[in-house]
């Protein structure tokens, strides 16, 4: 009698322990039978729903509205739970309606509960509210649909005459499966350009394959390219299929294709003009249907009179030429991508970056911009890290955006510097502390600039 009042004390006492943790758990915790009726509700359940355990117990989870579990029916709602069909449900996304009437986006785990002869008896499930999550996401994409309608165009940003021209090269590109040669300097954006094309030609719900060909060499590419049967060479442990089968009914861009050696570029010619491939260490040929968008920053035309690439090949590729002007050459679109840019890193960051100095803005917008418009995005990402306030000053930007490249020969927009600087001198009454404040500059940074435009002080 005595051990057996010590076993029921034991076992209270863990029921107990169990039921604490179930109690201070932060995700929501329904048990039900195997007819879908509630035997257990937790605080945090309680809390999403607003439902008390009380009113929930014995009755159906049907009772929770949730949009997955519920169907509507000529005689009202009925239970559709897939649940003892599969076992488990993973990661599920649902909507319920709390008792209040508030929309409740959760994620659902749950599986099913069994016996010792492995008999279903019921489930257990556990919700997570991500409302917040959900929210945050009608925000970002909110905010993203906004910026690319008023200047953008699948995810490339500029309203600018010659980028409007180059949305229209990319409709126009589109609507055909002929290959499409993309020219543009490092940094431009020839990939967008590439992934826009595919995005609304006929072939975009099929894959888009990505290969630089600069990144691998010869024998790499070629594996990667074409794929490979085991025992090829050394370390071909297993078959292995390419980037030209990976893309079959769809897009396959290769990028920095002036970079492809002589050897590959035999092989890609035969793909362009029989739709077949070989894998390497195989001589059985594979149909392949994939459309050709090549890039380069090189001056194909240029490596084909010198020898360097194939001129059969260039002719393959160059049916559609797109040619994307490089960002000093659209200046104006420059306060669009900061724009962007900058809320993709609030976001990102959890910074308020609101805008940018006057005078910092005019600094990128004379600075020329070698790495184009990805040089843009990294100086932006380095100024808000460094900006203490809402606002990008002249203090926050990187070094390299103030260096000349020689003193003692000033072009115009040095000209435009000096003249910019004597002329707020002027306004402040040659105070340089409100002028310096102008330009989000310290005094120091002020003086240094005066003495390289050779502004003298007026007293």
């Amino acid at each position: 009698m005595l051990i057996y009042l010590l076993t029921m004390k034991a076992l209270l006492k863990n029921i107990d322990f169990l039921n604490s943790i179930l109690e201070t758990m932060s995700e929501g915790l329904m048990v039900v039978d195997r007819n879908g009726n509630i035997l257990f509700f937790n605080k945090a359940a309680e809390e999403m729903t607003g439902f008390k355990m009380d009113e929930v117990l014995g009755k159906q989870c049907t009772l929770l509205d949730t949009n997955t579990c519920v169907v509507n029916s000529p005689d009202g709602k009925r239970k559709d739970c897939k649940l003892f069909d599969l076992g488990c449900v993973s990661n599920k996304r649902c909507i319920i309606k709390s008792k209040d009437g508030r929309v409740i986006h959760l994620l659902k785990n749950a599986t099913v509960l069994k016996d010792k002869k492995g008999e279903i008896t019921g489930a257990v499930e556990v919700m997570t509210d991500v409302t917040s999550i959900y929210m945050k996401e009608l925000e970002v994409q909110k905010l993203k649909s906004e910026l690319l309608q008023e200047y953008g165009f699948l995810g490339i940003i500029g309203k600018s005459p010659s980028m409007l021209r180059l949305f229209e090269q990319i409709r126009n590109a589109s609507e055909t499966d002929a290959s499409v040669i993309i020219h543009g300097e490092s940094g431009v954006g020839k990939e967008l350009v590439a992934n826009a094309i595919h995005r609304l030609s006929k072939r975009s719900r099929e894959p888009f394959i990505k290969v630089n060909c600069a990144a691998l060499n010869e024998y790499l590419l070629e594996s990667e390219l074409f794929g490979h049967v085991k025992g090829a060479f050394t370390g071909a442990f297993k078959d292995r299929i390419g980037r030209f089968e990976a893309a079959h009914k769809g897009t396959i861009f290769l990028d920095e294709i002036g970079d492809m050696p002589h050897s590959v570029q035999i092989k890609i010619l035969r793909v362009l003009q029989e739709r077949e491939i070989e894998r390497v260490g195989d001589h059985k040929p594979l149909s392949v249907d994939v459309r050709f968008i090549t890039a380069t920053n090189k001056d194909i035309e240029q490596m084909v009179a010198a020898g360097q690439f194939r001129e059969d090949l260039f002719y393959r590729i160059n049916v559609i030429p797109i040619k994307i002007p490089p960002l000093r050459e659209r200046k104006e679109d420059i306060p669009f991508i900061l724009s962007h840019y900058l809320e993709k890193i609030n976001i990102m960051s959890g910074k308020n970056i609101k805008k940018i100095s006057p005078a910092a803005m005019e600094a990128l917008e004379f600075y020329h911009w070698p790495g184009n418009v990805r040089q843009l995005i990294n100086a932006v990402e380095y100024a808000s890290m460094t900006s203490k306030d809402d606002t990008i000053d002249m203090s926050d930007l990187p070094e390299y955006i103030f260096k000349e490249t020689s003193p003692a020969n000033r072009d115009r927009k040095d000209f435009k510097k000096a003249e910019h600087i004597l002329s707020t001198l002027e306004r402040f009454n040659w105070n340089r502390s409100q002028t310096a404040r102008y330009f989000g500059i310290s005094r120091v940074t002020l003086w240094k600039l005066m003495k390289e435009f050779r502004i003298k002080v007026k007293k």
